[in-house]
Protein backbone atom coordinates (compact mmCIF):
# COMPACT_ATOMS: atom_id res chain seq x y z
CA UNK A 1 0.00 0.00 0.00
CA UNK A 2 2.98 2.62 1.22
CA UNK A 3 4.72 1.88 -2.47
CA UNK A 4 1.28 2.38 -4.45
CA UNK A 5 0.77 5.86 -2.84
CA UNK A 6 4.51 6.76 -3.08
CA UNK A 7 4.65 5.81 -6.70
CA UNK A 8 1.43 7.79 -7.37
CA UNK A 9 2.95 11.05 -5.46
CA UNK A 10 6.06 10.13 -7.56
CA UNK A 11 3.95 10.14 -10.93
CA UNK A 12 1.63 13.65 -9.95
CA UNK A 13 5.18 15.02 -9.05
CA UNK A 14 6.50 14.17 -12.84
CA UNK A 15 3.25 15.69 -14.26
CA UNK A 16 3.53 18.75 -11.99
CA UNK A 17 7.50 19.29 -13.11
CA UNK A 18 6.39 19.16 -17.09
CA UNK A 19 3.58 21.83 -16.18
CA UNK A 20 5.62 25.14 -16.75
CA UNK A 21 3.99 28.11 -15.57
CA UNK A 22 4.43 31.51 -17.12
CA UNK A 23 4.78 33.88 -14.09
CA UNK A 24 8.05 33.89 -12.13
CA UNK A 25 7.66 31.29 -8.72
CA UNK A 26 9.00 33.27 -5.79
CA UNK A 27 11.45 31.11 -3.83
CA UNK A 28 13.48 31.63 -0.63
CA UNK A 29 16.16 29.33 -0.13
CA UNK A 30 14.47 26.53 1.94
CA UNK A 31 11.63 26.48 -1.00
CA UNK A 32 14.41 25.33 -3.04
CA UNK A 33 15.28 22.97 -0.69
CA UNK A 34 12.08 21.91 -0.35
CA UNK A 35 11.40 21.41 -3.79
CA UNK A 36 14.97 19.80 -4.76
CA UNK A 37 13.47 16.99 -1.95
CA UNK A 38 10.42 16.10 -3.46
CA UNK A 39 12.18 16.22 -7.14
CA UNK A 40 15.48 15.81 -7.34
CA UNK A 41 16.74 12.87 -9.64
CA UNK A 42 19.19 11.29 -7.19
CA UNK A 43 16.67 11.68 -3.85
CA UNK A 44 13.89 9.60 -5.91
CA UNK A 45 16.50 7.10 -6.74
CA UNK A 46 17.41 6.96 -2.82
CA UNK A 47 13.62 6.18 -1.96
CA UNK A 48 13.43 4.01 -4.77
CA UNK A 49 16.01 1.77 -2.95
CA UNK A 50 14.32 2.20 -0.11
CA UNK A 51 11.50 0.46 -0.97
CA UNK A 52 13.31 -1.79 -3.18
CA UNK A 53 14.75 -2.94 0.26
CA UNK A 54 11.38 -3.22 1.83
CA UNK A 55 10.43 -5.58 -0.50
CA UNK A 56 13.14 -7.77 -0.25
CA UNK A 57 12.56 -7.45 3.93
CA UNK A 58 9.02 -8.92 2.61
CA UNK A 59 10.65 -11.43 0.43
CA UNK A 60 13.20 -12.77 2.93
CA UNK A 61 10.05 -13.00 5.43
CA UNK A 62 8.00 -15.41 3.06
CA UNK A 63 11.42 -17.85 3.70
CA UNK A 64 9.58 -18.67 6.97
CA UNK A 65 6.37 -19.49 5.62
CA UNK A 66 4.93 -22.43 4.50
CA UNK A 67 5.48 -23.39 0.96
CA UNK A 68 3.16 -24.74 -1.14
CA UNK A 69 3.67 -26.30 -4.77
CA UNK A 70 1.37 -28.09 -7.10
CA UNK A 71 2.64 -30.41 -9.39
CA UNK A 72 1.42 -32.81 -12.45
CA UNK A 73 2.92 -34.72 -15.04
CA UNK A 74 2.27 -37.22 -17.88
CA UNK A 75 5.01 -39.92 -19.15
CA UNK A 76 3.94 -42.03 -22.15
CA UNK A 77 6.43 -45.48 -23.14
CA UNK A 78 5.86 -46.92 -26.16
CA UNK A 79 8.26 -49.65 -24.90
CA UNK A 80 7.79 -50.44 -21.57
CA UNK A 81 10.99 -51.52 -19.17
CA UNK A 82 11.00 -54.96 -18.65
CA UNK A 83 12.64 -57.05 -15.94
CA UNK A 84 13.66 -60.38 -15.62
CA UNK A 85 12.94 -62.85 -12.94
CA UNK A 86 13.97 -66.75 -11.41
CA UNK A 87 10.43 -67.68 -11.15
CA UNK A 88 11.98 -70.19 -8.44
CA UNK A 89 11.91 -67.46 -6.00
CA UNK A 90 8.49 -67.44 -6.22
CA UNK A 91 8.35 -71.20 -5.27
CA UNK A 92 8.89 -73.46 -8.38
CA UNK A 93 10.85 -76.20 -8.31
CA UNK A 94 13.33 -75.32 -10.27
CA UNK A 95 15.04 -72.24 -12.24
CA UNK A 96 12.66 -70.95 -14.64
CA UNK A 97 13.20 -67.25 -16.06
CA UNK A 98 10.45 -64.97 -17.31
CA UNK A 99 10.41 -61.30 -18.21
CA UNK A 100 7.24 -58.99 -16.41
CA UNK A 101 7.06 -55.32 -16.97
CA UNK A 102 6.21 -53.05 -14.38
CA UNK A 103 5.01 -50.20 -16.46
CA UNK A 104 2.55 -49.00 -18.44
CA UNK A 105 2.08 -47.14 -21.70
CA UNK A 106 0.28 -44.18 -20.11
CA UNK A 107 1.18 -42.95 -16.69
CA UNK A 108 -0.35 -39.49 -15.05
CA UNK A 109 0.24 -37.91 -11.51
CA UNK A 110 -0.77 -34.94 -9.90
CA UNK A 111 0.36 -33.84 -6.03
CA UNK A 112 0.42 -31.02 -3.63
CA UNK A 113 3.02 -30.50 -1.48
CA UNK A 114 3.59 -28.27 1.52
CA UNK A 115 7.07 -27.68 3.03
CA UNK A 116 7.36 -25.62 5.94
CA UNK A 117 11.32 -24.48 7.08
CA UNK A 118 11.26 -25.47 10.70
CA UNK A 119 15.36 -24.46 11.33
CA UNK A 120 17.19 -23.30 9.37
CA UNK A 121 20.55 -20.80 9.84
CA UNK A 122 20.44 -18.92 7.09
CA UNK A 123 16.59 -17.78 7.30
CA UNK A 124 17.21 -16.79 10.92
CA UNK A 125 19.54 -14.80 10.52
CA UNK A 126 18.09 -13.38 7.48
CA UNK A 127 15.19 -12.44 9.71
CA UNK A 128 17.01 -10.84 12.34
CA UNK A 129 19.31 -8.60 9.86
CA UNK A 130 16.15 -7.05 7.97
CA UNK A 131 16.06 -3.95 10.41
CA UNK A 132 19.41 -2.56 9.85
CA UNK A 133 19.14 -3.51 6.02
CA UNK A 134 15.76 -0.76 5.78
CA UNK A 135 18.14 1.21 8.35
CA UNK A 136 21.17 1.11 5.85
CA UNK A 137 18.58 2.40 2.96
CA UNK A 138 17.06 4.95 4.81
CA UNK A 139 20.64 6.48 6.13
CA UNK A 140 21.54 6.79 2.57
CA UNK A 141 18.45 8.51 1.82
CA UNK A 142 19.14 11.06 4.48
CA UNK A 143 22.40 11.52 3.32
CA UNK A 144 21.70 12.17 -0.18
CA UNK A 145 19.07 14.59 0.69
CA UNK A 146 21.69 16.47 3.05
CA UNK A 147 24.39 16.50 -0.10
CA UNK A 148 21.32 17.91 -2.15
CA UNK A 149 20.79 20.16 0.52
CA UNK A 150 24.71 21.51 0.38
CA UNK A 151 24.31 22.01 -3.51
CA UNK A 152 21.06 23.44 -3.53
CA UNK A 153 22.05 26.05 -0.69
CA UNK A 154 25.22 26.51 -2.24
CA UNK A 155 23.72 27.54 -5.80
CA UNK A 156 21.12 29.54 -4.42
CA UNK A 157 23.14 32.09 -2.35
CA UNK A 158 25.93 31.80 -5.60
CA UNK A 159 22.92 33.59 -7.36
CA UNK A 160 22.00 35.68 -4.66
CA UNK A 161 25.32 37.45 -4.48
CA UNK A 162 25.76 37.19 -8.40
CA UNK A 163 22.74 39.56 -8.15
CA UNK A 164 23.72 42.09 -5.40
CA UNK A 165 26.65 42.41 -7.31
CA UNK A 166 24.95 43.24 -10.42
CA UNK A 167 22.51 45.84 -8.84
CA UNK A 168 25.09 47.31 -6.99
CA UNK A 169 26.95 47.52 -10.45
CA UNK A 170 24.38 49.12 -12.28
CA UNK A 171 24.13 51.89 -9.78
CA UNK A 172 27.26 52.93 -10.28
CA UNK A 173 26.98 52.31 -14.53
CA UNK A 174 23.88 54.75 -14.02
CA UNK A 175 26.32 56.91 -11.79
CA UNK A 176 28.76 57.52 -14.05
CA UNK A 177 26.54 57.46 -17.33
CA UNK A 178 24.73 60.75 -15.67
CA UNK A 179 28.55 62.18 -15.40
CA UNK A 180 29.65 61.20 -18.56
CA UNK A 181 26.73 62.92 -20.16
CA UNK A 182 27.58 66.34 -18.00
CA UNK A 183 30.96 65.71 -19.42
CA UNK A 184 30.20 65.97 -22.92
CA UNK A 185 28.45 68.69 -22.57
CA UNK A 186 31.02 70.64 -20.81
CA UNK A 187 33.52 69.11 -23.63
CA UNK A 188 31.17 71.14 -26.18
CA UNK A 189 31.38 74.58 -24.13
CA UNK A 190 35.09 73.83 -24.25
CA UNK A 191 35.62 74.04 -20.44
CA UNK A 192 37.20 69.87 -20.61
CA UNK A 193 39.27 68.21 -22.57
CA UNK A 194 38.54 65.50 -24.53
CA UNK A 195 41.18 63.57 -23.03
CA UNK A 196 38.41 63.57 -20.13
CA UNK A 197 35.55 62.18 -22.26
CA UNK A 198 36.85 59.53 -24.05
CA UNK A 199 38.79 58.08 -20.63
CA UNK A 200 34.97 58.17 -18.80
CA UNK A 201 33.64 56.48 -22.25
CA UNK A 202 36.34 53.56 -21.61
CA UNK A 203 35.50 53.24 -18.10
CA UNK A 204 31.42 53.53 -19.36
CA UNK A 205 32.50 50.77 -21.39
CA UNK A 206 34.32 48.61 -19.08
CA UNK A 207 31.34 48.81 -16.36
CA UNK A 208 29.28 47.89 -19.23
CA UNK A 209 31.60 45.01 -19.90
CA UNK A 210 31.19 43.72 -16.16
CA UNK A 211 27.65 43.99 -16.19
CA UNK A 212 27.20 41.74 -19.11
CA UNK A 213 29.82 39.50 -17.68
CA UNK A 214 27.49 39.28 -14.10
CA UNK A 215 24.36 39.01 -16.20
CA UNK A 216 26.20 36.27 -18.05
CA UNK A 217 27.12 34.66 -14.67
CA UNK A 218 23.43 34.84 -13.02
CA UNK A 219 21.66 33.04 -15.91
CA UNK A 220 24.61 30.26 -15.68
CA UNK A 221 24.04 30.03 -11.94
CA UNK A 222 19.84 29.87 -11.96
CA UNK A 223 20.08 27.40 -14.62
CA UNK A 224 22.95 25.59 -12.52
CA UNK A 225 20.33 25.81 -9.54
CA UNK A 226 17.14 24.71 -11.25
CA UNK A 227 19.27 21.54 -12.03
CA UNK A 228 20.24 21.02 -8.58
CA UNK A 229 16.72 21.22 -7.53
CA UNK A 230 15.14 18.81 -10.20
CA UNK A 231 13.36 22.26 -11.78
CA UNK A 232 12.87 22.24 -15.59
CA UNK A 233 15.24 24.87 -17.03
CA UNK A 234 12.60 27.12 -18.77
CA UNK A 235 10.79 28.00 -15.61
CA UNK A 236 11.05 31.44 -14.08
CA UNK A 237 12.50 31.78 -10.74
CA UNK A 238 12.53 34.75 -8.66
CA UNK A 239 14.80 34.62 -5.63
CA UNK A 240 13.50 36.11 -2.07
CA UNK A 241 16.04 36.07 0.37
CA UNK A 242 18.88 38.42 1.08
CA UNK A 243 22.31 38.61 2.00
CA UNK A 244 23.93 40.57 4.34
CA UNK A 245 27.19 40.20 6.78
CA UNK A 246 24.92 40.30 9.75
CA UNK A 247 22.62 37.36 8.73
CA UNK A 248 25.64 34.99 7.81
CA UNK A 249 27.58 35.82 11.38
CA UNK A 250 24.45 34.92 13.32
CA UNK A 251 22.96 31.56 14.36
CA UNK A 252 26.78 30.22 15.12
CA UNK A 253 26.65 27.08 16.06
CA UNK A 254 27.70 25.79 20.02
CA UNK A 255 30.55 24.13 18.77
CA UNK A 256 31.20 22.14 22.03
CA UNK A 257 28.22 20.12 22.14
CA UNK A 258 29.07 17.69 19.27
CA UNK A 259 28.40 13.59 18.93
CA UNK A 260 29.75 11.78 16.21
CA UNK A 261 26.00 9.63 15.96
CA UNK A 262 24.98 13.81 14.33
CA UNK A 263 26.65 12.67 11.25
CA UNK A 264 25.27 10.46 8.40
CA UNK A 265 28.07 9.04 6.95
CA UNK A 266 29.06 7.87 10.66
CA UNK A 267 25.48 6.35 11.05
CA UNK A 268 25.93 4.46 7.73
CA UNK A 269 29.87 2.93 9.07
CA UNK A 270 28.18 1.75 12.71
CA UNK A 271 24.76 0.70 10.21
CA UNK A 272 27.12 -1.01 7.85
CA UNK A 273 29.17 -2.96 10.41
CA UNK A 274 26.09 -3.90 11.79
CA UNK A 275 25.12 -6.01 8.57
CA UNK A 276 28.32 -7.13 8.73
CA UNK A 277 28.22 -8.99 11.87
CA UNK A 278 24.76 -10.18 10.54
CA UNK A 279 27.20 -11.68 7.98
CA UNK A 280 29.69 -13.10 10.38
CA UNK A 281 27.04 -14.77 12.41
CA UNK A 282 25.15 -15.99 9.29
CA UNK A 283 28.64 -18.23 7.90
CA UNK A 284 29.03 -19.18 11.67
CA UNK A 285 25.73 -21.02 11.62
CA UNK A 286 25.91 -22.39 8.44
CA UNK A 287 27.65 -25.08 10.67
CA UNK A 288 24.23 -26.38 12.53
CA UNK A 289 21.76 -28.58 10.78
CA UNK A 290 18.66 -27.33 9.23
CA UNK A 291 14.99 -28.46 9.49
CA UNK A 292 11.97 -29.38 7.12
CA UNK A 293 8.35 -30.37 7.59
CA UNK A 294 6.84 -32.06 4.88
CA UNK A 295 4.04 -33.02 3.56
CA UNK A 296 2.14 -34.22 -0.22
CA UNK A 297 -0.90 -35.46 -1.41
CA UNK A 298 -1.49 -36.93 -4.73
CA UNK A 299 -3.65 -38.88 -7.04
CA UNK A 300 -1.49 -41.43 -10.25
CA UNK A 301 -2.95 -43.86 -12.90
CA UNK A 302 -1.55 -46.01 -15.25
CA UNK A 303 -3.21 -47.19 -18.04
CA UNK A 304 -2.80 -49.44 -21.10
CA UNK A 305 -4.95 -46.75 -23.26
CA UNK A 306 -5.07 -42.90 -22.66
CA UNK A 307 -8.59 -43.22 -21.26
CA UNK A 308 -7.87 -40.38 -18.90
CA UNK A 309 -10.60 -38.71 -20.03
CA UNK A 310 -13.25 -41.27 -19.04
CA UNK A 311 -14.28 -41.71 -15.16
CA UNK A 312 -11.73 -44.18 -14.13
CA UNK A 313 -10.01 -45.34 -10.49
CA UNK A 314 -7.38 -43.26 -9.19
CA UNK A 315 -5.06 -43.92 -6.88
CA UNK A 316 -4.53 -40.90 -4.04
CA UNK A 317 -1.76 -41.02 -1.24
CA UNK A 318 -0.81 -39.25 1.62
CA UNK A 319 2.44 -38.81 2.86
CA UNK A 320 4.71 -36.17 5.18
CA UNK A 321 8.13 -36.41 7.29
CA UNK A 322 10.82 -34.32 8.26
CA UNK A 323 13.83 -33.42 6.42
CA UNK A 324 17.07 -33.09 8.60
CA UNK A 325 20.37 -31.51 6.97
CA UNK A 326 23.11 -31.52 8.76
CA UNK A 327 26.23 -30.20 7.32
CA UNK A 328 29.59 -32.51 8.04
CA UNK A 329 32.19 -31.74 5.99
CA UNK A 330 32.47 -28.60 3.11
CA UNK A 331 35.77 -28.67 2.54
CA UNK A 332 37.03 -25.28 4.75
CA UNK A 333 34.87 -23.40 2.37
CA UNK A 334 32.47 -22.53 5.75
CA UNK A 335 36.04 -21.52 7.67
CA UNK A 336 37.47 -19.32 4.99
CA UNK A 337 33.71 -17.65 4.24
CA UNK A 338 33.73 -16.96 8.51
CA UNK A 339 37.44 -15.96 7.88
CA UNK A 340 36.48 -13.01 5.32
CA UNK A 341 33.40 -12.27 6.91
CA UNK A 342 35.63 -11.37 10.09
CA UNK A 343 37.69 -9.57 8.35
CA UNK A 344 35.27 -7.25 6.90
CA UNK A 345 33.91 -6.51 10.42
CA UNK A 346 37.58 -5.42 11.17
CA UNK A 347 37.38 -3.28 8.12
CA UNK A 348 34.07 -1.48 9.25
CA UNK A 349 35.99 -0.93 12.83
CA UNK A 350 38.61 0.55 11.09
CA UNK A 351 36.97 2.94 8.80
CA UNK A 352 34.88 3.83 11.95
CA UNK A 353 37.76 5.09 13.63
CA UNK A 354 39.18 6.84 10.56
CA UNK A 355 35.47 8.40 9.97
CA UNK A 356 36.14 10.02 13.32
CA UNK A 357 39.39 11.62 12.84
CA UNK A 358 38.15 12.66 9.29
CA UNK A 359 34.97 14.41 10.91
CA UNK A 360 37.06 16.21 13.19
CA UNK A 361 39.28 17.48 11.06
CA UNK A 362 36.27 18.38 8.76
CA UNK A 363 34.87 20.31 11.69
CA UNK A 364 38.65 22.13 12.73
CA UNK A 365 38.52 22.86 9.34
CA UNK A 366 35.48 24.53 8.39
CA UNK A 367 35.42 26.22 11.70
CA UNK A 368 38.67 28.10 11.27
CA UNK A 369 37.70 28.72 7.24
CA UNK A 370 34.04 30.37 8.76
CA UNK A 371 35.74 32.83 11.15
CA UNK A 372 38.55 34.07 8.74
CA UNK A 373 35.80 34.27 5.87
CA UNK A 374 33.32 36.11 8.14
CA UNK A 375 36.29 38.20 9.48
CA UNK A 376 36.96 39.01 5.74
CA UNK A 377 33.83 39.67 4.89
CA UNK A 378 33.52 42.14 7.44
CA UNK A 379 36.97 43.95 6.66
CA UNK A 380 35.90 43.53 2.55
CA UNK A 381 32.51 45.47 3.73
CA UNK A 382 33.92 48.26 5.03
CA UNK A 383 36.59 48.45 2.54
CA UNK A 384 33.86 48.76 -0.24
CA UNK A 385 32.13 51.22 1.85
CA UNK A 386 34.87 53.47 1.99
CA UNK A 387 36.03 52.94 -1.65
CA UNK A 388 32.13 54.24 -2.20
CA UNK A 389 32.96 57.01 -0.19
CA UNK A 390 36.35 58.19 -2.16
CA UNK A 391 34.55 57.45 -5.31
CA UNK A 392 31.69 59.96 -4.13
CA UNK A 393 34.01 62.82 -2.92
CA UNK A 394 35.78 62.29 -6.78
CA UNK A 395 32.47 62.61 -8.60
CA UNK A 396 31.85 65.73 -5.92
CA UNK A 397 35.24 67.46 -6.67
CA UNK A 398 35.22 66.78 -10.55
CA UNK A 399 31.95 68.69 -10.90
CA UNK A 400 33.37 71.37 -8.83
CA UNK A 401 35.99 71.60 -11.56
CA UNK A 402 38.82 70.65 -8.84
CA UNK A 403 39.11 66.82 -9.92
CA UNK A 404 40.30 65.39 -13.12
CA UNK A 405 39.11 62.54 -15.26
CA UNK A 406 41.80 60.73 -13.84
CA UNK A 407 41.30 60.95 -10.76
CA UNK A 408 37.63 59.55 -11.27
CA UNK A 409 39.26 56.83 -13.60
CA UNK A 410 41.27 55.63 -10.19
CA UNK A 411 38.14 56.06 -7.53
CA UNK A 412 36.02 53.71 -9.84
CA UNK A 413 38.71 51.12 -10.87
CA UNK A 414 39.09 50.93 -6.71
CA UNK A 415 35.60 50.79 -6.23
CA UNK A 416 35.29 48.19 -8.64
CA UNK A 417 37.88 46.10 -7.32
CA UNK A 418 36.78 46.66 -4.01
CA UNK A 419 33.12 45.63 -4.73
CA UNK A 420 34.08 42.14 -6.39
CA UNK A 421 36.34 41.50 -3.19
CA UNK A 422 33.06 41.97 -0.76
CA UNK A 423 31.34 39.81 -3.00
CA UNK A 424 34.04 37.07 -3.61
CA UNK A 425 34.34 37.51 0.47
CA UNK A 426 30.02 36.85 0.84
CA UNK A 427 30.11 33.70 -1.03
CA UNK A 428 32.72 32.41 0.47
CA UNK A 429 31.54 33.40 4.20
CA UNK A 430 28.04 32.10 3.12
CA UNK A 431 29.50 28.66 1.39
CA UNK A 432 31.26 28.18 4.65
CA UNK A 433 28.79 28.38 6.90
CA UNK A 434 26.80 25.71 5.04
CA UNK A 435 30.24 23.44 5.29
CA UNK A 436 30.36 24.57 9.31
CA UNK A 437 26.50 23.30 9.34
CA UNK A 438 27.39 20.07 7.19
CA UNK A 439 30.51 18.99 9.14
CA UNK A 440 28.22 19.38 12.58
CA UNK A 441 25.50 17.45 11.23
CA UNK A 442 22.83 20.29 11.30
CA UNK A 443 21.86 21.13 7.68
Amino acid sequence: MALTVWLLSLATTIRAQQLITQEPIRMSAKEAVDYALANQSTVKTAKLDELIQLAKNKEISGMALPNIAGTGSYQYNPITQKQMFNMRNFGLPKDSFTTVSFQLPHNMAGELRLTQTLFDPSVLVALQARKTLEDLVAQNVTKTQIDVKSNVYKAYYNVLSANKALNILSGNLNSLEKILRETQEIYKNGLVEKLDVDRLIVQFTNLQTEQTKLKNLIELGTASLKYQMGMPLKQVITLTDTLSTERIAADVLDMDKFDYSQRIEYQLLQTQKKANEFDLKRYKMKALPSLQLFGATGALRGSSTFDYLQTQMWYGYVNTGLNLSVPIFSGMQRKRQVDQAFLNVKKSEVAIENAKLGIDLEREQSASTFRNNVLTLESQEKNMALAQDVYNTTQIKYREGVGSSLEMTTAENDLLTAQNNYFTALFNAIVAKIDLLKSYGKL
